[in-house]
């Protein structure tokens, strides 16, 4: 929703503030000065990237476009599944959740969450982590040094998106440059003709520039600086359930082990203690 004010805002104030100055806005729909900067922004992304980060470029509009899944209610999802998998542990041992993470999706302590286990990646991280608790395979450190390299990973993976926005529009004014000096290289050719044809295509030609700054600074930047945000939000997700995790492999009781969670998620969407206790308490 913020993107779509945003743009909106931005176009009304821009567009109201040139008509309150007696500019006509027709004067600004030049497409094929569109068509230079996209294209030459575009052709410069796909050189610049692997297939799998121009892709990711692509598939990342929905997700701009779409409120962050990361809200309370999430996090309070997430905290009662850590629980009641710690609570089955201390109950029962480590061994009784072993069908629990070989199949999640036929779990009764996944199913309950399905806004969890719709997402793949998750609940992959936690099954893999429990797994490995279940097998005691590792000390408590190892664990901790594999859990932040393949955090250290994932964070790398994710910026590569937003990085390679960010240079798309470092790049922007440069292409409306590219696109004014072709529009200027027209009117050379059209030198003694009326003068009115003539300011038309001096018109155009600025408005290149305009458009590739206006691209740069008003939407393509803003965009990845909200992938970013984007992305710090799921970082801090899986940051949460780490800390779960170590929490109960250093001994930590269910309760005390998803209050460890709890207390590292960002103020904006993190459940109050009460909050957190209501949930777990739930029947």
């Amino acid at each position: 929703m913020n993107v779509i004010v945003g743009t909106i805002v931005a176009l009304l104030c821009i567009a109201g503030g040139y008509m309150a100055h007696g500019g006509k806005l027709m004067a600004l729909f030049q497409p094929f000065e569109v068509l230079i900067i996209g294209g030459a922004a575009l052709g410069a992304m796909i050189i610049s990237n692997p297939k799998a980060v121009t892709m990711g470029v692509f598939k990342s509009v929905g997700p701009l476009l779409k409120p962050t899944p990361y809200n309370k209610n999430f996090y309070l999802e997430l905290l009662a599944l850590m629980f009641d998998i710690f609570n089955k542990i201390k109950r029962q041992g480590m061994i009784a959740i072993e069908s629990d993470i070989d199949d999640p999706h036929a779990s009764p302590i996944f199913s309950k969450y399905p806004s969890i286990t719709n997402d793949h990646h998750v609940t992959e991280f936690i099954s893999d982590y429990l797994r490995i608790m279940m097998l005691g395979a590792m000390a408590p450190h190892e664990m901790e040094n594999l859990m932040d390299m393949e955090l250290e990973t994932h964070h790398a993976e994710s910026a590569l998106v937003p990085g390679a926005i960010t240079k798309v529009s470092d790049g922007l004014p440069g292409f409306g440059i590219v696109a004014a000096v072709l529009g200027i290289v027209n009117t050379m050719g059209s030198l003694g003709g009326p003068p009115e044809i003539l300011g038309q295509k001096v018109g155009a030609a600025l408005v290149g520039t305009l458009l590739g700054i206006l691209f740069a600074y008003g939407f393509v930047g803003p965009f990845a600086s909200l992938l970013e945000h984007k992305e710090r939000e799921h970082a801090k997700f899986y940051e949460c359930i780490k800390v779960c995790l170590m929490a109960t492999i250093n001994g930590a009781p269910p309760k005390i082990a998803v209050e460890f969670g709890r207390k590292i998620v960002y103020h904006s969407m993190r459940p109050t203690f009460q909050e957190l206790e209501d949930r777990v308490s739930k029947k």
